[in-house]
């Protein structure tokens, strides 16, 4: 995930979202589309107040796309995190329990970093009598300019308790608006429906970063993540490049994909907007809008998966998101410029392709492509992967070679070659020695704990469960299908005969506990507080909910 976690400097500006419902009666689709700016501004003195930079070329773009900065920076809707959430509510519980009088006394400082004071038992009364006194209501005000004040009331107790629940449910309405679109992604995870995306890993990966917790390092942890709070996705960029498709769509880029779906063999489906809603033209291709990204990849699957509907006997016009027909797109994800690897499984073990062929080479990071093509001169035509400013695969076009470049390089001073199961397994042995590491320095602390019987330690890296819910590029055709993978083009074809393109139980019912179950099981995510940082600007990150009948 290292590769990655550059990605996630980008900022997040626009969310779309397109909602499809099936009239059965009419036969037509009626979608509901949206389109929200969000930006993470502070409510309030303790909110985290988020660094970015913007890159220029990124700004350029946006703003010849017609994107309006303004909706963004004055408009747009606030967001946090689980932990930043859980953060600010006890931070609200512990002035509410102050203000009630609960519990011992103690100053919480403006820097939310620092701990409680407790006030010496000595002073206790004073401070009763001074902070307390009956019949008095405080309260701390922001004026337009925010400018904090002091208002000091003398009340009668009833007035006082009045007063109180006002402010209380006054902060639980700022607390919600803190949230913001947090609640939004929340709800679109809680309601168990199929999300759908085109080229969605990059989409995923901000959604879970910017709303619930930091990305893990570990790809197996980023897996079980993804999976609890989206429990079923589907990937419409790897569905055009799989069976049957990838034989009669030559382009998968999302705009060009949307044309070819309305061509022969395909249909288009019959689709209006619900009433109150904007709808889109395609012929007008408001590109690079969120919202309208997401209507056309609604339209994608929508023609992909009537088209499978085609094979059935006798052939169905309509195929449900919860149709067993498209199981086999479920939880699999394009990968971008690996042809070897078609796609991220998220729900069970990758691919594991024969790399026999593959050297890692380390070198002087002031090394450019020329020199890496000009050390292997002599092998013929290579392939350079970059992997950082100083290593890089390189794949050879004869396995047989390998041996010879390895054994080049054994008296270089400047460069390193070793093969890339060397590489795989000098990063399991790192792995390994870094959890062990980690765990004997838990041992040591509970260990020095126990000894001292003091407070049980608690590392800045919290770990809590989730309340869940548990491209532009043509790239050439995959070998591999998920359907081929997981029951082959002839059974397929075999299963289809026997009708099962409905499950006879509801899937969107089922799926909500079946998320829950996920949750269960993954309990733990490691959230680690990621320090104010630099950001670039993205206009992207659009999702696609489809809203089953």
């Amino acid at each position: 995930m290292g590769s990655f976690q550059h990605s996630m400097d980008f900022l997040l500006f626009q969310f779309g979202l397109c909602t499809f419902k099936y009239d059965h009666t009419e036969e037509k689709y009626v979608m509901k589309s949206f389109n929200f700016y969000i930006f993470p501004k502070p409510f309030n003195r303790s909110s985290p107040d988020v660094k970015f930079v913007c890159q220029s070329s990124s700004i350029d773009f946006l703003a010849n796309q017609g994107f309006d900065f303004n909706k963004v920076f004055r408009n747009g809707i606030p967001y946090l995190n689980q932990e930043e959430e859980r953060q600010l509510r006890e931070q609200y519980d512990e002035k509410r329990s102050q203000a009630n009088g609960a519990g011992s006394l103690s100053y919480i400082s403006p820097n939310a970093a620092k701990c409680p004071v407790t006030i010496p038992e000595d002073q206790k009364k004073f401070i009763e009598k001074v902070v307390y006194p009956k019949g008095i209501h405080v309260e701390t005000l922001e004026s337009d300019k925010k400018e904090r004040y002091i208002v000091i009331s003398k009340v009668n107790e009833e007035e006082r308790k009045r007063r109180e629940q006002q402010k209380q449910a006054k902060e639980q309405e700022e607390l919600n608006d803190a949230v913001g679109f947090s609640r939004v992604v929340h709800a679109i995870a809680n309601s168990g429906k199929l999300v759908i995306g085109h080229n969605m890993l990059l989409d995923v990966m901000h959604t879970i970063h910017q709303f619930y917790c930091p990305l893990p390092d570990d790809l197996s942890e980023f897996k079980e993540v993804t999976s609890c709070v989206f429990p079923r996705l589907l990937d419409t960029k790897l569905m055009a490049s799989t069976q049957p498709f990838k034989e009669i769509i030559n382009n998968t880029s999302l705009a060009e994909l949307e044309k070819r779906l309305k061509e022969v063999p395909f249909s288009p489906p019959k689709v209006e907007s619900a009433e109150g809603f904007p709808s889109y033209d395609t012929a007008s291709e408001q590109l690079h809008e969120a919202g309208y990204d997401a209507y056309i990849t609604g339209l994608c699957f929508i023609s992909m998966a009537n088209f499978l509907g085609s094979f059935l006997s006798p052939p169905k016009n309509h195929v449900s998101a919860r149709s067993k027909l498209i199981e086999p797109f479920f939880n699999k994800l394009f990968l971008m410029r690996v042809m070897d690897i078609p796609y991220l499984n998220l729900e069970g073990p990758d691919l594991q392709p024969k790399r026999d062929h593959v050297l890692h080479v380390t070198f002087p990071k002031e090394w450019k492509t020329s020199d890496l093509y000009q050390l292997f001169s002599a092998f013929g035509n290579i392939q350079v992967s970059w992997i950082d400013d100083t290593s890089a695969f390189v794949s050879l076009s004869q396995p047989e070679q390998v041996q010879i470049a390895v054994n080049t390089s054994r008296y270089a001073e400047s460069y390193r070659i070793q093969t890339y199961a060397e590489y795989v397994e000098k990063k399991h042995e790192e792995k390994q020695a870094k959890r062990k590491c980690t765990e004997d320095s838990w041992k040591e602390m509970e260990r020095k704990r126990l000894k001292t019987q003091c407070t049980p330690y608690v590392s800045q890296s919290r770990y809590y469960c989730v309340n869940s819910f548990t491209g532009t590029s043509t790239v050439g055709k995959r070998s591999m299908s998920p359907i081929q993978e997981e029951t082959g083009s002839d059974d397929m074809e075999e299963g289809e005969a026997q009708d099962p393109e409905y499950d006879q139980t509801d899937s969107c019912a089922e799926s909500l506990p079946d998320g829950k179950k996920r949750a269960k099981k993954f309990k733990k995510i490691k959230t680690e507080q990621v320090p104010a940082g630099k950001h670039n600007v993205c206009a992207c990150g659009f999702l696609l909910c489809l809203e089953l009948p």
